[in-house]
């Protein structure tokens, strides 16, 4: 068994990977900045670690880093979109979403690259979206992060390609996540069509119809950290009902 940490661990697609790979018996620790969210998903997984951390605080990513056993799987899942029109954003949007959706992401990696690399297991799974390989229309930072962090996800799985370890994206489509219930519950509000309709604009772009499970997204970490996937590396696997092919 493996020591797998996931940021954003305690709810969304993050719990949901962080729940199945408790479930094949790997040791894992969640890493998050709520501590109310933390402590309700210690509670459904009792002999998980729960750490309290900004990922966008490189200080406290190597803090938790330095305290925890030797990573031999990271999930990259934390992030967050806010929407708005291009000539509304400011800097301090674009520097936001580059922190949480990407730099996060490169402190925690640098943090445990080199257990990772030498772990005849080792893993890196980025959790991007399909915004990484397409354009959204109103989320143009969230593009701008995504589309960073799919690049660096290439950029290193070639760079340690020698080693024994992999490193993917995995692209979801729009998911059963609380981000999509906000913009949901915001696009009801600015539209007063009620949240069935708002529901429906998001599930439209799917060619299945529907949101997707973040199950499904967990699922597939269970096959990229397998044994059958160890010659899968700089991949960008998307999992979007056909919206992207």
């Amino acid at each position: 068994m493996r020591h797998a940490v996931i940021t954003g661990g305690a709810s969304g697609i993050g719990f949901a990977i962080a729940k199945h790979l408790y479930q094949e018996g790997h040791p894992v620790t969640l890493l998050g900045r709520d501590r109310t969210k933390l402590e309700s998903a210690k509670a459904q997984l009792p002999k998980a670690t729960i750490k309290a951390c900004d990922i966008c605080d490189e200080q406290q990513v190597n803090k938790v880093f330095s305290d925890i056993p030797p990573v031999a799987i990271l999930i990259n899942n934390a992030g967050a979109v806010e929407g708005g029109r291009f000539e509304n954003f400011e800097k301090k949007d674009w520097l936001s979403a580059l922190d949480v959706n990407f730099l996060g992401a490169i402190s925690c990696i640098q943090a445990c690259l080199k257990d990772i690399k030498s772990h005849p297991q080792g893993r890196i799974i980025n959790i991007a979206s399909t915004a990484a390989l397409k354009p959204y229309l109103y989320v143009a930072p969230y593009i701008a992060a995504k589309h960073a962090l799919l690049g660096m996800t290439r950029a290193l799985a070639l760079e340690i390609a020698k080693s024994p370890a992999t490193v993917n994206a995995i692209c979801p489509g729009y998911s059963k996540t609380a981000i999509i219930n906000k913009a949901v519950e915001k696009i009801a509000q600015k539209t007063g069509k009620g949240t069935k309709a708002a529901l429906e604009h998001f599930e439209k772009i799917n060619p299945q119809g529907k949101l997707i499970d973040p199950d499904d997204v967990a699922k597939t970490v269970l096959w990229l950290i397998s044994d059958g996937a160890a010659s899968i590396t700089g991949q960008a696997i998307t999992i979007s009902g056909g919206e992207i092919m």
